[in-house]
């Protein structure tokens, strides 16, 4: 494995070998190092200029390499060197003769994500490099990057920024495909799925840094369900997925029985599967759900007949067997607490649940929020938002907007741009950086999603 120290100390040489030649420019008032188009050579001064822009710049959506053109690019003006001694050592310190396109290779395959994009607009050679499938292929096999959580900043328009955690900056990013903001979304390893929801027969599935896409057939079952729960998980090795819907309709004339069936899309097959059609008595599903080591869970909801403590369940369906005539209610796992709503995430494989805590005397006022795991089918705590935390939020209703992957959670109130970030690994609460986009007006909601920035998977 090639560790972040050795890249360091190694661009820190680097950097120490053109030390001299700089300082030989600025006594000959020749500060600025040129970049030689023709043999694609990047100066000293042109290479500290390019990283100090990646820590700068807010916005990478200039920097994709679609906008870059293989056969012309167009670099920013140089100062020319009159004498033939200065254009000698200017190309005998040029990246080409420092860096080897391997070494080069490897340091900009451990950048993050948007410093990669714009690393991809200094040069020809760099745009070459970052673009090739030996790059990608060498990025796929590094751990997964933190993830980024994109912010709707519009009730009904599907446009926002997309937070990066190791840079601590929002980016203006474009989602493809999806049309409004209330979509239902899941993502996992990469890739985004959206359905459409009003038919709830649209479905893409996207890699929202790489701008590929592809659109899925319409999945069987009811086109018109009172409740559907999307999920998505990808194979890391074979990059294939599946896509899950559950959906839920109310038998007709009777509220406490809800018809629930469960839908699979296999991409390595190209088609649906009805893997599970139900009747539940006393419960109904609703819009939570998460596929995790091969399990789907999903939460369910009391209808009538049980008190406070029992007015969510969740139910782990194994996508593995696929058995078409399982009692689910068999595989219920009760709730930890009362809770006003419930955010379930896939980390690691490993199930996690973000839940508001309701008040005793009244479960639908939120007082809290804690994070649990589950241990086959024990809950086990593990985090308790601090109160000081909980208060940043402002006026926070029962229901809020949560997900995560990798190692962070994301938190966010519907009723503002504010946004929490909790390290699993560290057991560490922390702000974001403050938002572009404020608050409008009263009835301006926000919500978001969070996915991890891959460059190298496609649907």
């Amino acid at each position: 494995m090639f560790c972040f120290s050795r890249i360091r100390s190694g661009l820190l040489a680097f950097i120490d070998i053109f030390v001299p030649f700089s300082r030989c420019f600025e006594q000959s008032k020749k500060t600025h190092l040129f970049f030689d188009t023709k043999r694609g050579v990047l100066s000293y001064q042109r290479f500290l200029q390019i990283f100090l822009m990646m820590e700068a710049e807010t916005s990478w959506v200039s920097h994709c390499f679609d906008n870059i053109e293989n056969d012309s690019v167009e670099f920013d003006p140089f100062l020319e060197l009159k004498d033939e001694s200065s254009k000698e050592i200017a190309a005998a310190v040029s990246v080409d003769l420092i860096l080897p396109d391997d070494l080069l290779e490897r340091i900009l395959t451990c950048l993050p994500v948007a410093s990669i994009f714009r690393a991809g607009c200094v040069c020809k050679r760099w745009h070459e490099i970052v673009s090739s499938k030996r790059f990608l292929r060498n990025f796929s096999c590094l751990p997964s990057q933190k993830p980024w959580y994109f912010m709707f900043t519009s009730s009904d328009e599907p446009v926002g920024y997309a937070y990066d955690p190791i840079l601590r900056k929002w980016h203006g990013i474009d989602l493809p495909c999806i049309e409004r903001s209330n979509w239902f979304i899941a993502s996992s390893c990469g890739l985004v799925c959206f359905m459409d929801s009003d038919s709830r027969s649209r479905l893409y599935v996207c890699n929202p840094i790489a701008k590929c896409f592809k659109g899925l057939d319409e999945p069987p079952g009811p086109k018109f369900s009172d409740y559907s729960a999307l999920a998505i998980s990808v194979n890391r090795v074979s990059r294939s997925y599946n896509a899950s819907i559950i959906k839920s309709k109310q038998v007709p004339g009777d509220f406490f029985q809800w018809d629930l069936s469960i839908h699979v899309y296999n991409s390595e097959t190209m088609s649906w599967v009805t893997t599970l059609t139900e009747v539940l008595t006393g419960w109904r599903a609703g819009d939570e759900s998460v596929i995790c080591d091969g399990v789907l869970y999903f939460l369910i909801y009391s209808t009538g007949g049980g008190g406070s403590e029992n007015r969510h369940g969740l139910i782990a369906y194994n996508l593995t067997s696929q058995l078409s005539h399982s009692l689910l209610m068999r595989s219920f796992i009760p709730v930890p607490c009362s809770l006003t709503c419930g955010r379930l995430m896939n980390l690691k494989e490993k199930l996690l649940m973000v839940g508001g805590i309701g008040k005793q005397d009244r479960p639908d006022i939120i007082k809290g929020i804690r994070i649990w795991s589950l241990n086959g089918k024990e809950w086990q705590e593990i985090a308790r938002m601090p109160h000081c935390f909980f208060q940043g939020f402002g006026e926070i209703d029962e229901v809020f907007a949560s997900s995560g992957t990798d190692d962070l959670i994301y938190i966010q109130s519907y009723g503002g741009p504010t946004l929490l970030v909790f390290d699993v690994n560290l057991r560490e609460w922390k702000w974001s950086q403050k938002c572009p986009v404020s608050k409008r007006f009263p009835l301006h909601l926000f919500t978001g999603f969070c996915f991890e920035p891959r460059l190298e998977i496609a649907p």
